[in-house]
């Protein structure tokens, strides 16, 4: 019987940490966690809170934050198919979060704003600064205060700690960690297809986990704070809110990952719009640049038929409609034919099919298009390897390893194009470092069974 080889939507329902170790499971998410803080170097002892001040146990100093941050966030960006390649949108986006950032608790952290090419709504804060700020929520704000709005409610999750809380709170639940090995971000059996289109980093779902309510109720006034005193109107924040909320009710699937780690209500809503109204009402006249928005995504917008096309199609996908999603990408392509994303999309959805000759063109082209970008590379490495063309998949998982080093299933797929070659050494050597990297299941069954000589 054939195996289920889709894992193009991700998990975006975790269940919380508390009931699995009182059941004695564990989620995907969660076992990600363990890993992060068995390998985080994390270290015990209390801190100063930059935001309320006060004494706080946690187990995670700000330059550990910056390095998981530095590990982890470049993987991330890359599985959301890199930053857009519009270099005017790149520097309105970062131009727009600076004094934002320069306003919070922690204006000297090294902060990037990263506007990204994935199609789904939603924004998020690594623990060091790094942010990333989908197209898919790009085009459906409306002025620059809602962008400075969302980018003051993600630098607030930096400011004050959130991810660091989090994790400090989950090691001291008394869950032993030690030893625990890499756990391969999978939802099939067949860990090889896993690997092949699994392209984030390994403990980046336990950096972006889901936001209590309080943390968020804290960002949203936090946010609230930096983005005016960057001079934009609050209004910006309640604008988002409602965008935020309408949108679940019309398209609650295309919310999925941004309520699950950032949960939202209608009490977060009223509160935001009190806030703006009373507390904040003195910035009332400040600007909401609309038209400086509208000008700057213009771009962006032009692309906006062919981006509801690949929404659609991932949509289709994940509910393995494989026909329906190849037919609203070839559309999507027709209108958008050098769009990155859209072009790895169909690649993905012919790989899980098994039509890796199919895929080849569309990922030989999105290198072309988009030569920095890893993920291409990684995926390419994977069809030619199916077509028999080790030296090809040599070349490609090398060029990989060269744009993004330190994913771990990268030296799986090293070692069999070494081997495709006749070159055990490296293989056996490339087999070892996979396995150090704490690979599981089917795979490190391979790698250990190639190095025992069986």
């Amino acid at each position: 019987m054939k195996r289920d080889r889709s894992i193009l939507i991700r998990d975006a329902s975790p269940e919380g940490l508390e009931k699995n170790v009182a059941s004695g499971g564990f989620s995907r998410r969660q076992m990600l966690w363990l890993m992060a803080l068995a390998s985080g170097g994390v270290v015990t002892g209390c801190a100063v809170n930059p935001v309320t001040g006060q004494r706080q146990f946690i187990m995670m100093s700000p330059a550990e934050e910056q390095a998981l941050d530095q590990q982890h966030a470049p993987h991330q960006l890359s599985a959301d198919y890199g930053v857009v390649q519009d270099a005017a949108l790149r520097n309105y986006v970062s131009g727009v979060g600076r004094p934002v950032g320069g306003a919070s608790h922690r204006p000297d952290m090294p902060y990037s704003y990263n506007a990204l090419n994935a199609n789904y709504v939603n924004a998020y804060a690594f623990p060091g600064g790094t942010i990333g700020i989908t197209r898919g929520i790009l085009l459906e704000m409306n002025s620059e205060a809602e962008l400075a709005a969302l980018i003051g409610h993600e630098v607030a999750h930096v400011s004050a700690r959130h991810t660091a809380q989090r994790m400090s709170k989950s090691t001291i639940t008394g869950i032993v960690v030690a030893g625990v090995g890499a756990v391969l971000a999978t939802q099939v059996d067949d860990t090889r297809a896993a690997l092949a289109l699994g392209l984030g980093g390994i403990a980046a779902g336990a950096l972006l986990a889901r936001y209590s309510r309080s943390d968020e109720r804290q960002a949203d006034s936090l946010g609230l704070e930096y983005m005016t005193s960057a001079g934009y109107n609050p209004q910006g924040m309640v604008d988002l809110m409602d965008m935020l909320r309408s949108m679940n009710s019309r398209q609650p699937s295309m919310l999925e990952q941004m309520f699950s780690s950032h949960p939202m209500s209608e009490e977060r809503y009223q509160t935001t719009k009190r806030a703006a109204q009373n507390d904040y009402a003195r910035f009332a006249n400040a600007p909401m640049h609309r038209e400086r928005y509208m000008d700057n995504t213009a771009a962006l917008r032009r692309l906006q038929p062919a981006i509801r096309l690949q929404q659609q199609a991932e949509t289709a996908a994940g509910q393995k409609n494989f026909a329906e999603a190849e037919r609203l990408l070839n559309d999507s392509l027709r209108q958008a034919p050098r769009d990155y994303t859209g072009l790895v999309l169909m690649a993905k959805v012919l790989m899980v099919q098994d039509k890796h000759n199919q895929a080849k063109p569309f990922l030989d082209r999105a290198i072309e298009v988009y030569p920095q970008e890893a993920q291409a590379q990684h995926l390419a490495g994977v069809v030619a390897l199916e077509q028999g063309q080790a030296q090809t998949a040599l070349t490609r998982f090398q060029t990989y390893e060269q744009l993004l080093p330190g994913n771990p299933n990268t030296q799986f797929f090293l070692g069999l194009s070494h081997e495709g070659l006749g070159q055990q050494q490296q293989a056996n050597e490339a087999y070892e470092r996979y396995l150090r990297a704490g690979g599981t299941g089917e795979s490190a069954n391979f790698a250990r069974q190639r190095l025992s000589g069986s």
